[in-house]
């Protein structure tokens, strides 16, 4: 019953009067009304059907002034009313009375029983995943969708609930077009505005079309005003369709009995063994005898030229007599064995009666075929699984009501799955009756055109016909105001659900919540269907966004069985993941059986559906299963890496970028993310990290405004990647947790990206580049490549494009492949997509330039890498005091360069760690062999101190520069010496690479003792002094570029 509460002022009863308090008590002692009040109240519902309260009056225990008047109607329906017979009434439908003898008949009772089997499992099995989804929580207003968003998120429901809509929407195409195809058949055929007698052919088909075209948006207007009137009346006569349908099959019924001793008379003419249309003769014979004479019938006049025995007269029907037979010989009459297998015509093919031979030549041409019943479209299975689809969708119409039942988790598996057992039954015996029934080219006479153009199933109905035909003409309609009904709530649902934007004005309607605007929409793209004006070919387009929409709620049950969400606790017990796969696997089959470019239609618009709303939409957490298997299968494949280092071919730099923020935790340098953009393009592991100086409790707040500082630049750069913020108690220690515990397994960065420290010869910078040289000795220890920017407020940001220009690199010692890598992957960008790349390699005058240059170009052309090649040539004066360093380059060099020419037959080899291959160099005395980490670096030693390290090798062996293992803090000989190399290199590069857009050059290692460190910061000013972009690059110790595919 409904209840009329009227709140008054909160003045009339005091805040603390037990009195009100107790008197809502009392009226709310109902356990289920309260959870009912609680549950819309914690969701946040305003307005729903039968239920418009504005609880939070009540679960303050306060009036609220505001609050007038509140109506109460607590969920009464149950099984039986609410989801079975819902479930009977839109199962039943149109094309069980206008296409189910049809398809027997063409496809054989062996046939079409398994198309209804397949049908039936399908909708069976998917009933079974949606009970459990049902009964797994409160499903509210928008039904299949509603299920399939919060199981499968926003991308999956929005694209399935469209799907969904338009499926029904295309449903109710069809049934109006059933409608009238049982008005101007059967019912009123004299109503036809483009008249079809005396047409043939291509031009009656058309008449019959146009008229289908006019008296379609005819009725669909009609019922587009009812349901914009007033739902209710549509409710309201419900009962009064579905009793249509129950009475209809019910009358089918009966006549099966019937048959079986008294099979009723209709009689149907053969001529030959073809079947003839029963309108313009009375008679089925050429002559009868009459008055002691043989006189002509009108079937003669029909083939003849007159009405005389001597008239000529079709070929055909002068070789061939003329037979009649019972069109419904009954149930005991054998007539099964017949129809039990297919028999597929062309269009245009005459049907012909099985067992009958006929006189005919085979090269006469064809006349008179328009007195004969014809095939009006060629037929295959597939069309037929597409055309019957449509008769087993309506199992979510239960569950749409969930809102007005007594109890849903009860009501709507057991409901639905004995709606679906019955109609299942009733298909499966229909087939076997039609076949045991009816003549088989009565069954296959889609039109009745053999019987007086009556309805075929109507033929078999008790008492009469018009039982059938006056049933299913009021059913179509009920189905039709129906499908008009459902879907523009449910395009109202997704639209207030805010997941595909352009559809928010569809959520909008009239004052009392009717979607007027989503109606308008509903009755437009139903409009596309009645063009299209054919039953047959309009039910295999719904049959497409059924069976997705059906895949969908498959695919839901089994993913949320198989991750085993802690949310998931369905009261249905009896569902199981692989019984949802064999649904989904059954919906995608029939999906392609039905007709594959439709199908592909389908999951085309899906697709853009969904990734519309992945880009476009409102964001959406509703916990469902894709997070969860995206969170499974990112657990799977972290633990697939964490096997081993990726291989050469798969390396790509996995970036740390270390940023530093003002006091405003802004961004200083906000290029880096535009370098780190183009170097990534998405792909691989970003991660931006920065520290914050305190402790977390107290800078907590601090270090989340940083976080979305990050996130949000990273949004405005493009940069795909994640943030990472960490609190310390001072800077070098944050930036050195970055380093280390940065990624997740084996998901971790294996490259650095920091800023040049500009400032660093002002004092009140100098620990800023200190801390720089430890990042820089902590990388190196990590066995992590380094990137620094140097003067990254000159770098382009993503909009630039250089139009001309070089990438230049400075190849002085091999580092992995990095310094070829770097280059190429900024030119995948579009900013420096037109720049060429120039590699330039240091060489002493007694070397062999030219063969190094053929060497390297030969190189270059095996990693499919385009660049101008050049080779330096340097005075030994100029680099006198690295004589034994720079041989022991160039050795490394050439051998990687010769390694081509020693593996061209080997192509299963890959190219290893060079400190693997490597020997110690010809020159370096005995007992002093290179260690490991050495022998990929370039060293800066003077010769002195090398042969005094090659005569102590546990000092430390060979010392290079790239590793900076000499002594930078003594202002000695040596040191004037490197400051003199740096400045020829220097002027070297200027000469050469001034203009380029960048310059790539190799890092030299930190200064192990920090008494050096600003000499070290001299030395790389010095060596990059005059240039606009330079980027130091400092390799990890590995290969990260090969010449094998």
């Amino acid at each position: 019953s409904v209840l009329y509460f009227t709140m008054m002022s909160s003045v009339l009863y005091p805040p603390n009067s037990d009195t009100r308090f107790g008197h809502w008590r009392n009226l709310f002692s109902s356990t289920k009304v309260l959870g009912t009040l609680l549950y819309f109240y914690n969701n946040g519902c305003t307005a729903v059907p039968l239920l418009n309260v504005h609880i939070a009056c009540t679960h303050t225990h306060s009036i609220n002034p505001f609050c007038t008047v509140f109506v109460l109607q607590a969920p009464s329906l149950g099984t039986l009313m609410g989801v079975y017979l819902p479930c009977i009434q839109n199962i039943f439908g149109v094309i069980l009375f206008l296409r189910m003898t049809w398809m027997v008949g063409i496809g054989g009772v062996f046939g079409s029983f398994i198309i209804v089997f397949m049908c039936c499992s399908t909708t069976m099995l998917t009933a079974i995943s949606m009970s459990a989804i049902a009964t797994n929580g409160v499903v509210p207003a928008g039904g299949s969708y509603y299920m399939i968003s919060r199981s499968l998120g926003p991308e999956f429901g929005g694209a399935v609930g469209i799907c969904f809509y338009l499926g029904t929407t295309f449903a109710g195409a069809m049934y109006i077009l059933g409608a009238i195809e049982l008005l101007l058949i059967y019912i009123l055929p004299q109503a036809a505005i483009f008249k079809m007698e005396g047409l043939e052919g291509a031009d009656m088909e058309a008449a019959m079309l146009n008229n289908m075209r006019v008296y379609g948006t005819i009725v669909l207007s009609f019922m587009a005003t009812v349901v914009f009137v007033g739902v209710k009346y549509v409710n309201k006569l419900a009962l009064v369709f579905l009793a249509c349908v129950i009475l209809s099959i019910l009358a089918v019924y009966a006549g099966v009995i019937k048959t079986a001793f008294e099979p009723p008379v209709f009689p149907v003419c053969i001529l030959g063994n073809r079947t003839l249309i029963s309108k313009g003769f009375d008679v089925c014979a050429k002559v009868i005898e009459r008055d002691n004479g043989t006189v002509t019938t009108k079937l003669w006049k029909i083939f003849c030229d007159s009405e005389f025995l001597n008239a000529t007269c079709d070929e055909y029907f002068a070789n061939n007599n003329v037979s009649e037979i019972q069109g419904i010989p009954g149930v005991s009459s054998g007539i099964l064995a017949e129809n039990l297998f297919g028999y597929y015509l062309e269009k245009g093919d005459f049907l012909e009666k099985r067992g009958i031979s006929a006189m005919q030549d085979p090269d006469a041409p064809i006349t008179n075929s328009n007195r004969y019943v014809l095939a009006d479209i060629t037929s295959f299975f597939t069309l037929l699984v597409g055309i019957y689809f449509p008769s087993v969708t309506g199992i979510m119409a239960g569950s749409n009501r969930s809102g007005d039942l007594r109890d849903a988790q009860k009501s709507i598996p057991i409901g639905t799955i004995a709606a679906i057992t019955t109609t299942s039954i009733v298909y499966m015996s229909a087939v076997v009756l039609f076949g045991a029934c009816i003549e088989g080219v009565v069954l296959r006479d889609k039109f009745g055109e053999g019987v007086d153009g009556n309805l075929v199933i109507g033929t078999l109905a008790w008492p009469s016909p018009w039982v059938i035909v006056i049933g299913s003409f009021f059913s179509t309609c009920g189905a039709g105001l129906q499908s008009l009904t459902g879907a523009p709530r449910l395009l109202q649902a997704i639209s207030r659900d805010s997941v595909i934007p352009f559809l928010k004005v569809f959520g909008h309607g009239k004052a009392n919540g009717e979607p007027t605007w989503a109606l308008l929409l509903t009755a437009s793209i139903c409009e596309i269907g009645i063009i299209i004006a054919s039953l047959d070919a309009v039910a295999p387009i719904l049959s497409m966004f059924f069976l997705m929409c059906y895949m969908f709620v498959n695919l839901a049950c089994a993913l949320q069985t198989l991750l085993r969400t802690p949310n998931w606790r369905p009261r249905f017990k009896f569902y199981h993941w692989a019984l949802s796969f064999l649904g989904m696997s059954l919906c995608l089959s029939l999906m392609f059986i039905c007709s594959w470019y439709y199908a592909i239609v389908a999951m085309v618009i899906a697709t853009c559906i969904y990734k519309y709303i992945e880009f476009a939409g409102a964001e959406k957490e509703w916990g469902d299963g894709i997070r969860g298997i995206s969170l499974s299968a990112a657990r799977f494949a972290l633990m697939r890496l964490e096997e081993g280092p990726p291989h050469t071919k798969n390396w790509r730099p996995q970036i740390m970028v270390l940023v530093s923020m003002d006091s405003e935790q802004n961004v200083e340098q906000p290029r880096l993310l535009s370098l780190t953009n183009q170097l990534k393009a998405g792909k691989g592991l970003t991660i931006v990290g920065t520290s914050v100086v305190g402790t977390f409790l107290n800078n907590h707040a601090e270090a989340q405004k940083a976080d979305q500082s990050l996130r949000k630049l990273m949004e405005t750069e493009k940069v795909k990647g994640f943030s990472q913020v960490v609190i310390s108690s001072n800077l070098r220690d944050g930036t050195s947790h970055l380093i280390q515990v940065g990624g997740l397994g084996g998901l971790k960065h294996n490259t650095v990206l920091v800023s040049w420290p500009r400032t660093w010869k002002q004092a009140e910078d100098n620990l800023r580049f200190r801390n720089f040289i430890e990042v820089v000795r902590e990388t190196t220890a990590a066995s992590m490549a380094l990137l620094v920017p140097k003067n990254i407020a000159a770098y382009p940001s993503n909009g630039e494009r250089f139009t001309e220009g070089h990438i230049d690199v400075w190849w002085i010692v091999h580092d992995g492949g990095m310094l070829m890598l770097l280059p190429f992957l900024l030119r995948q960008h579009k900013v420096w997509r037109k720049c060429k790349m120039r590699i330039f390699t240091v060489a002493q005058m007694d070397d062999n330039s030219i063969q190094m240059k053929k060497d390297l170009i030969t190189f270059l052309y095996h990693l499919r890498i385009d660049a101008e090649v050049e080779v330096v040539e340097m005075h030994d004066s100029d680099i006198s005091a690295y004589t034994y360093e720079k041989t022991l380059v160039m050795e490394q060099r050439s051998q990687i360069l010769k390694q081509m020419h020693l593996t061209k037959n080997e192509m299963e080899r890959e190219v290893q760690l060079i400190h693997n291959k490597n020997p110690a160099s010809p020159t370096t005395p005995a007992g002093s062999a290179a260690t490991p980490g050495s022998e990929v670096q370039m060293t800066w030693t003077d010769k002195a101190e090398t042969q005094a390290a090659a005569g102590h090798p546990e000092q430390g062996g060979v010392k290079d520069i790239f590793n900076m293992k000499p002594e930078w803090e003594s202002l000695n000989q040596s040191n004037v010496r490197r400051m003199h190399t740096a400045l020829r290199l220097n002027e070297v590069i200027m000469k050469k690479s001034k203009e380029a857009k960048l310059v790539l050059l190799n890092m030299p290692g930190p200064p192990k003792n920090r008494m050096g460190e600003e000499n070290y910061m001299e030395f790389l000013e010095v060596l990059t002094e005059g240039l606009n972009r330079v980027l130091l690059v400092r390799g990890g110790g590995r290969e990260v570029i090969t010449i094998y595919s």
